[in-house]
């Protein structure tokens, strides 16, 4: 633990617990103690106002800062960029934004547009956007609804709440717009089909079975994480992946992938899709683009969408008509061209991999400990561990046990997560993801509190 904290740092704590409202948090709470303010960070270890250290096996508590806190070189890129040329509006062009979007289509085969904004919410409603206004200029407006997948999570406007695979995240902000269908999620372990087929098959046909249901003339595009994340780390079955793209194919539907948790290293490959020998049409991310120096999120897409808004000049549709104020800030790409530099010139990428399957190796020791886990389930840095009081009837650990044991981890100095008030019934996912530069000692740390935990929480 660091010592010597500045005395105004109390102040600071003061001023937070009075005046900030804290995202996803109950205040009640504030009225008797302080918030955690985090005040440094190095490597995977946070420290707060209180002088308390934390191993954060969740890079920056939503899958963020992929590459570890404290690198310099990041914010010396941000700093001469900003002297130089610290903003002009996305209708024009800068340095960085020309540069990133190079470097990153590079790494997209069959990818070759780029469009800026700040946000995963905010890059997954344009792709939303987009496909509504190719539904008005090439389908007569016919071709708009948009499929979402139960369980999967694509941000926190209300326009993308409309296609939450979370009940509780979106509850209490409707009447939402139309066109929003939701289909089957693809947890195997959670399967209700009653037979004992290959679930990638399964999976894939439920659907199919809405497609027909809607119309497939109706579809304008599927949205789906390569992964879900916030809705129990759920890594697809095999022949999922081929199934569904055959099917967007099949019926002229264009794939959404948002990549807004997996994307740039965390899975071990440079985004989800690219595990599963897919093709999409469109590529959302934003979390680790600049892990967290910076605020961007890209929406990616093949120059057959981008064609698609080549129109007459003079028809006022001509265009995308559409706008991020923020996509503009010059921060964001040259952050994450550093970025990038740093995953590639420090091998994390196969660190990742590495790192990856010993995490899978020593949560599935837990697993043969503790007979509350239920089932691990990840790739890369990306991992869960769903956890039941009963591995025959697979019930769910009640959402006051997860938070008890999270609790456990985090009074021992290790910062993990849950799913939280997302799935009603089903908020029982230990959740998992060290920033790429992770060594086995921080798994072994991170590990050890959860057995610790575990031992300690009475379920």
């Amino acid at each position: 633990m660091q010592t010597n904290w500045p005395e105004n740092w109390d102040i600071a704590v003061a001023a937070d617990r009075a005046h900030v409202w804290h995202h996803m948090s109950q205040h009640k709470i504030y009225e008797t103690t302080n918030p955690t303010v985090m005040v440094e960070g190095k490597g995977l270890r946070l420290w707060d106002a209180a002088g308390n250290e934390y191993l954060d096996a969740l890079s920056g508590g939503v899958w963020t800062v992929n590459v570890g806190y404290g690198r310099e070189s990041i914010a010396d890129a941000v700093r001469e960029q900003l002297v130089k040329l610290n903003y002009f509006a996305g209708s024009g062009g800068t340095v960085p934004g020309a540069v990133f979007a190079q470097k990153l289509l590079e790494k997209m085969p069959g990818f070759s547009r780029v469009y800026y904004s700040n946000s995963g919410s905010e890059a997954n409603e344009k792709v939303f956007k987009m496909v509504r206004q190719i539904s008005a200029q090439h389908h007569g407006g016919r071709k708009g609804k948009i499929l979402f997948r139960d369980r999967d999570y694509h941000g926190t406007t209300i326009g993308v709440l409309a296609a939450c695979g979370q009940a509780q995240r979106a509850e209490a902000y409707g009447p939402y717009p139309d066109g929003f269908v939701e289909v089957p999620h693809c947890l195997e372990y959670r399967r209700a089909d009653g037979t004992d087929a290959p679930f990638g098959e399964v999976a894939a046909r439920q659907i199919e079975e809405v497609i027909l249901r809607e119309g497939p003339d109706t579809i304008g595009a599927l949205c789906l994480e390569p992964i879900t994340a916030g809705g129990g780390v759920v890594v697809p079955p095999e022949g999922y992946w081929k199934n569904v793209q055959a099917l967007c194919r099949k019926y002229d539907i264009l794939l959404h992938i948002d990549e807004v948790v997996c994307g740039i290293g965390r899975t071990g490959t440079w985004f989800g899709y690219q595990n599963y020998g897919i093709q999409p049409d469109f590529v959302t991310m934003a979390k680790g683009v600049a892990s967290g120096y910076a605020a961007i999120s890209c929406t990616v897409t093949t120059e057959a969408v981008f064609e698609k808004f080549k129109m007459a000049p003079d028809d006022p549709m001509s265009f995308f008509r559409d706008i991020s104020t923020f996509g503009g800030c010059t921060a964001g790409p040259a952050a994450a061209i550093e970025n990038l530099r740093i995953i590639e010139d420090e091998g994390l990428l196969g660190n990742t991999v590495e790192m990856g399957a010993y995490l899978g190796e020593q949560l599935s020791i837990l697993q043969d400990e503790f007979p509350v886990i239920g089932q691990v389930r990840g790739k890369g840095l990306f991992w869960g561990a769903e956890l039941v009081t009963d591995r025959t009837t697979k019930e769910p650990v009640s959402e006051v046990s997860m938070k008890e044991i999270v609790g456990g981890c985090r009074k021992q100095g290790v910062l993990i997560g849950m799913t939280n008030r997302s799935l009603p019934g089903f908020n029982n996912t230990l959740c998992l993801s060290p920033a790429l530069i992770a060594r086995r000692d921080d798994i072994d740390e991170i590990v050890s509190a959860i057995r610790t935990s575990l031992r300690d929480v009475r379920l």
